[in-house]
């Protein structure tokens, strides 16, 4: 499920180098000596602290540079200490520690009960000042100074105590010597100390965004009642607290005070079962998004309980997984998850028994959150979940996993691969379909939305698409390749579409199946409002403070908006009443602008060679389409969103839409170079190969998926698609997909048609049964193109139908010719039309102008016949 990369060994990368200079110190060869390594913090800059245990009995704590891939010493006690906390500054002139007491030859029962906090300077080791000396643990933590303040000198210090406090020291460096520097103020150091928090049961800390989130009990409610604050630290090194939002957790959550993300203390190692809550906080600058998670204790059900808040979506999600057989209680009281922070996914997994792939973006239903259990449960992990922690930077992607005790890191990332195979696997007999679907739609969606801009993937999951066309029992695969890929795109050029375009198309079921919302082994419940609040005014707040709270703003609006989110069969209402429409009219000419703006866009992402023979002809009826979806897209996003300004929308608009028609261009020209098919495949004449039905079953279900959607087809598609229709079809089944409206006649296809095919009995009877489902107008304009009796005599009729309709227009045309030689008074109607004919010949429109002259014997036949028929002396 996860592939996991290495980035840092302490075994490779610092005890090799420590073995070679301990070999030095002691001058030897070799030194087999047991160094006792132990990475001890990992700063903002990515450098990991460690120590070591000497060859002369010392203590020994070093620095490893993951840019230059070099180890260096920074300080050495003389005798051997127990190192419970450490922080260099950025200037890498002061080191804080925390030293707890020895315990060896203790048994180990209780906490740690003494701890002495010294800050020592390293450039070059000098003075020593003790900060503190208590009876509880004790976390330091140097701030990040700004890059670009020379001039002045100065570090800042924080000192987290057990005891539920924090204080920020404000250390004043000089310079001596040139070189040396030293602190400016170590005799009044107590005093520049600032109290930053009164009161915490858990903390943690973020380095790279310089964050300190703290929980404390709310003192207006119950004891189960908890509220978390969030104190932004500056570069200037002023702070304030930006956040608040309160928390339920059961009551007594903390019996000792949890730090998290404040180094690594392998002298105090917290009994599994006394924490009873495990949580975490995430944000994510790209997605602007911040998510709480906690787990909870297990209660007699034996179900494991945890809870995701999402800052951003103004909500949290309550999930409960019953663990099936119960466990011991000793196994059950350590039953914690881990939380895994990949994108904007929270990973949450406990070893043995599920794994659930959380989508803190589309979060409105499970099945677009992905849910494993038992034996499809694989991280790839070398050891137990319980050693592992997470290391996450609010830039990055993907997350880090540090394994304490073989002090390995290695970068955590989705494997693409594993959710391909899940596409493709076969669901299991013994498994319904309602359980592989939601699976499926959910790796779908990872595939395509998070993962989507690798061009090569996007090919492996058209693949699929092509050898699994049928959809499937609750979900569209089609159809969600599409509006998941434009989904993608359009997020990409704006985060504020994150609400208002369509990514799913379970939402334009009528019904949504249970499977989709019910997913097998785990239960879900929602509660929206969760009443965060962004403290101070809104010009303080700065960055991803500020983009947080426009977001969660702008999830509350649009949440008490009714169907905030674009609906594509909705128009389908409108998409009737425009195709009912036979004249031209001021409507149809802006839907032709639109139309034209989109198409524009297309070409130009369109100079690679084109492989599919599409956007080369005027299809009217898609055209339309097309400028009706910019249309209404348009007027829904100016409705929903105002801000972004009417140029902005439009841009968006035509992009979407060109997108989708490049995109279905782009699914075709795939599963062209997939069955290799050349022109070829064009000529009427030949029978449709295997590839090619395979090539037509694909088009008929992308026709399918673009109809329930009411979406638009590049002009051209149609066509093609009658083309392989007919080489790959009987003849009466290709009339009964056109009778049934499946296929639509272009008058593209039908003017290849006539004249590729000869007149064999066969082709002949498709020629006549093709053109009685022909529009009149269509009609009249390919009987043209066909060279048979049957259209010459239809061409003849309507000629002289126009003759007449002419004549009866011209009032006062007298007939004088009754004393002309030639003149026969035996049939004088069929005598009036000869002459009307020979007079006024030349003031009509003559078909036949580019062939021979008209055979006057025929058309005379023909008029005949016609008279007789208004005379009602024949039938028709």
């Amino acid at each position: 499920m996860l592939t996991l990369k290495p980035k840092f060994d302490l075994h490779r990368d610092v005890e090799a180098d420590i073995l070679r200079k301990e070999a030095s110190v002691c001058r030897v060869n070799e030194y087999s000596g047991a160094v006792d390594t132990h990475i001890l913090n990992i700063e903002r800059d990515g450098g990991i602290l460690f120590s070591w245990k000497g060859a002369t009995g010392t203590t020994r704590i070093g620095k490893y540079d993951p840019n230059t891939k070099q180890n260096k010493l920074l300080y050495t006690f003389d005798k051997q200490v127990c190192v419970s906390s450490c922080s260099l500054n950025k200037e890498e002139t002061l080191l804080a520690v925390s030293l707890a007491q020895n315990t060896r030859g203790v048994e180990c029962i209780k906490p740690i009960s003494k701890c002495l906090t010294l800050l020592i300077e390293i450039h070059p080791i000098s003075n020593t000042k003790v900060l503190k000396a208590v009876d509880c643990r004790v976390k330091v933590q140097f701030l990040n100074s700004e890059a670009d303040r020379r001039s002045v000198l100065e570090s800042h210090l924080l000192l987290l105590t057990e005891d539920g406090y924090v204080d920020l020291y404000h250390v004043l460096l000089t310079r001596q010597e040139g070189y040396r520097v030293v602190m400016a103020n170590a005799e009044r150091l107590s005093k520049t100390a600032e109290r930053i928090v009164e009161e915490f049961c858990w903390v943690q800390w973020d380095g790279l965004t310089q964050r300190l989130y703290y929980l404390a009990h709310n003192g207006a409610h119950t004891q189960d009642k908890f509220l978390m604050r969030c104190v932004q630290f500056y570069f200037s090194h002023n702070c304030e607290t930006v956040l608040e939002l309160p928390l339920e957790l059961p009551a007594n959550s903390f019996h000792t005070v949890k730090f998290v993300n404040l180094g690594f203390d392998h002298y105090h190692l917290e009994r599994p079962e006394k924490e009873l809550v495990r949580m975490e906080v995430f944000t994510n600058r790209i997605e602007r998004s911040m998510c709480v998670c906690y787990s909870q204790p297990l209660k007699d059900k034996q179900e494991l309980i945890y809870t995701v808040v999402l800052v951003h979506k103004d909500c949290s999600k309550t999930f409960r997984v019953p663990l099936g057989s119960d466990p011991s209680p000793q196994k059950a009281s350590q039953l914690h998850p881990l939380f895994i922070p990949i994108g904007y996914y929270i990973l949450v997994y406990l070893q043995g028994y599920f794994l659930h792939c959380i989508n803190t973006r589309q979060q409105e239903v499970l099945c677009h959150s992905l849910f494993l259990s038992g034996l499809d449960v694989d991280l790839n992990l070398q050891c137990q979940s319980a050693d592992m922690t997470v290391l996450h930077a609010e830039e990055e992607s993907c997350s880090s996993l540090l394994d304490l005790a073989s002090g390995r890191i290695q970068a955590a990332e989705l494997n693409p691969d594993y959710l391909l195979q899940m596409l493709r696997s076969d669901a299991p007999s013994r498994w319904p379909c309602s359980k592989t679907d939601p699976q499926r739609l959910a790796a779908l969606h990872c595939l395509l939305v998070y993962m989507g801009n690798d061009p090569n993937l996007e090919l492996k999951i058209i693949e699929w698409l092509c050898d699994n066309v049928n959809a499937f029992e609750s979900f569209d695969q089609i159809q969600e390749f599409i509006l998941a890929s434009l989904y993608r795109i359009s997020y990409e050029k704006s985060l504020s579409l994150d609400k208002v375009l369509p990514y799913s198309s379970v939402f334009d079921k009528k019904e949504i199946p249970v499977c989709l919302f019910e997913v097998s082994g785990v239960l879900c419940t929602t509660e929206l409002h969760i009443e965060a609040v962004f403290k101070g005014k809104a010009r303080n707040l700065q960055g991803f403070w500020s983009e947080l709270q426009w977001n969660t703003e702008r999830t509350k609006y649009l949440d008490a908006v009714p169907n905030p989110r674009y609906r594509t069969s909705h128009i389908q209402a409108d998409w009737d009443k425009l195709r009912s429409e036979r004249r031209p009219s001021g409507h149809m000419n802006h839907m032709e602008e639109n139309t034209k703006k989109v198409l524009s866009m297309v070409d130009t992402w369109c100079l690679d060679k084109k492989l599919v023979p599409l956007f080369q002809e005027e299809d009217h009826q898609q055209r339309a389409l097309v400028g009706l979806t910019v249309d209404k897209l348009r007027e829904h996003l100016n409705r929903n969103l105002p801000g972004l300004g009417k140029k902005k929308i439009d841009s968006l608009v035509v992009n979407y839409v060109a997108k989708l028609l490049e995109l279905i261009r782009h699914m075709l020209e795939s599963v062209w170079l997939k069955y290799k098919l050349g022109p070829r495949v064009l000529c009427l004449t030949q029978q449709g190969s295997p590839a090619e039905w395979s090539v037509f079953h694909f088009m008929f279900r992308i026709l399918e998926a673009t109809r329930g959607l009411c979406l638009p087809l590049p002009p051209g598609y149609h066509t093609l698609l009658a083309v392989f229709a007919v080489r790959c079809l009987p003849h009466h089944t290709f009339l009964q997909y056109i009778d049934h409206g499946v296929l639509h006649l272009t008058e593209t296809f039908v003017s290849r048609l006539m004249t590729d095919l000869d007149n064999s009995d066969a082709n002949e009877r498709l020629k006549f049964s093709i053109l009685k489902r022909l529009p009149e107008p269509m009609e009249k304009r390919i009987y043209h193109m066909w060279d048979h009796p049957v259209s010459s005599a239809s061409i003849s009729r309507d000629y002289v139908r126009t003759l007449l309709e002419k004549h009866n227009k011209n009032k006062g045309f007298a007939f004088t010719g009754r004393d002309k030689p030639g003149f026969r008074p035996e049939f004088l109607p069929l005598t009036y039309l000869a002459k009307i004919l020979s007079d006024i010949e030349e003031q009509a429109l003559n078909p036949f102008e580019e062939q021979e002259n008209v055979d006057a014997r025929f058309v005379e036949e023909t008029a005949l016949k016609q008279t007789l028929i208004l005379l009602g002396f024949e039938e028709k």
